[in-house]
């Protein structure tokens, strides 16, 4: 077991994941938060506050956080369209990069992260919090144990309500908010998209389709979508993907209809994986009754980002899952497709070469 205390610093609280990333690195044993950074010194004490971050951590300049500090870890949780400018910003300071998601705005910009970071010697992970589901964990097991054979279909429905978007509306204002401009990369398809492809590129153990076929909706008060639907076509039969930021309920707050998360048919079963249940629901040839099935314990060093990167840099052990960005370069490629698709109105062939795809 390594002795070592890895020094993780936080910059940028554009999102809210950002406390959920220094909530996951307070709690591990073998990592100290040792200074966070927002331009928005309100936004970040009042996180502080609430995880108990003394003022002397906190920083309104983010070059003095990290030549003060000297982290080993970074955690980035900047607007979407700034990831790559931040992780060059920082990968000079020869720290290894924690993104949260999603990879990036454009396949471009992914490669930008990676190169970075690369360039100092160091490793770049990407946070899908949707990666930690036990439901998810579970699903890739029995998937990767071949409990269902052959995926033929898999089907992604997840978002939320934005609360503050209808207190904005309720009041007749416009919203201020960067998730719903469209140069921070805001949106329910840059935004979640992702999450659906990466995770779903996860369960079918890499590849992209043949073709991605993507609409989405932009109510008329705002800039950016609230609602897409991309179809991918693959040679065993089609995944549809489908973010949404205005469901009837917020997803954190109770049940939605349709249940947010996954669905994937196989030729010998089917899998229903719900976010945040303690179950999944399994069907197979050999018990065609749907039954629920207890979703597996997880192992200290796969509970979360933090952990799982603490892990493989200690093992010196190869990123697993989405963490990975060679994972989610595919999951952005199709992301790409779906943005091209949208933008020229017709189906769209993914492809590793970002200059393609404009």
């Amino acid at each position: 077991m390594s002795s070592k205390t890895w020094r993780i610093a936080g910059l940028c609280f554009d999102h809210p994941h950002q406390e959920d990333q220094l909530a996951a690195a307070l709690k591990h044993p073998r990592a100290e938060v040792v200074g966070v950074f927002d331009t928005d010194v309100s936004r970040m004490r009042e996180a502080c506050e609430r995880l108990s971050i003394g003022l002397d951590l906190q920083y309104s300049d983010y070059e003095q956080c990290l030549e003060a500090t000297q982290p080993d870890i970074v955690i980035l949780c900047p607007t979407t369209a700034a990831h790559a400018d931040w992780t060059e910003r920082v990968a000079p300071y020869g720290v290894h990069v924690l993104m949260e998601k999603p990879f990036a705005s454009s396949l471009e910009d992914a490669d930008r992260m990676v190169r970075a970071v690369e360039a100092q010697g160091m490793r770049l992970a990407v946070n899908w919090p949707m990666e930690w589901y036990r439901t998810n964990q579970t699903t890739k097991r029995l998937l990767s144990e071949g409990v269902i054979g052959d995926i033929r279909e898999l089907h992604f429905y997840d978002g939320g309500r934005d609360v503050e978007l209808d207190e904005s509306r309720r009041q007749g204002v416009p919203t201020t908010s960067w998730w719903y401009r469209s140069a921070h990369g805001g949106g329910a398809l840059q935004d979640y998209l992702g999450y659906g492809t990466t995770l779903g590129t996860w369960f079918l153990d890499g590849g992209l389709p043949a073709e991605v076929t993507a609409l989405s909706y932009t109510p008329g008060d705002l800039e950016v979508d609230t609602h897409a639907v991309a179809v991918a076509r693959y040679g065993w039969g089609l995944a549809t993907f489908q973010p949404r930021w205005d469901m009837f309920a917020n997803a954190w707050d109770h049940p939605t209809q349709p249940p947010c998360g996954f669905v994937i048919g196989g030729t010998r079963g089917t899998i229903t994986a719900p976010d945040h249940n303690d179950h999944i629901v399994l069907q197979t040839v050999d018990s065609p009754n749907p039954t629920r099935v207890a979703v597996d314990r997880q192992d200290p060093s796969n509970t979360d980002s933090v952990a799982h990167f603490i892990h493989c840099l200690e093992e010196d052990r190869e990123l697993e899952g989405p963490a990975s960005p060679s994972l989610s370069r595919l999951g952005q490629a199709i992301v790409d497709a779906a943005v091209v698709s949208i933008a020229e109105g017709r189906s769209v062939s993914p492809t590793l070469e970002p200059t393609q795809l404009r």
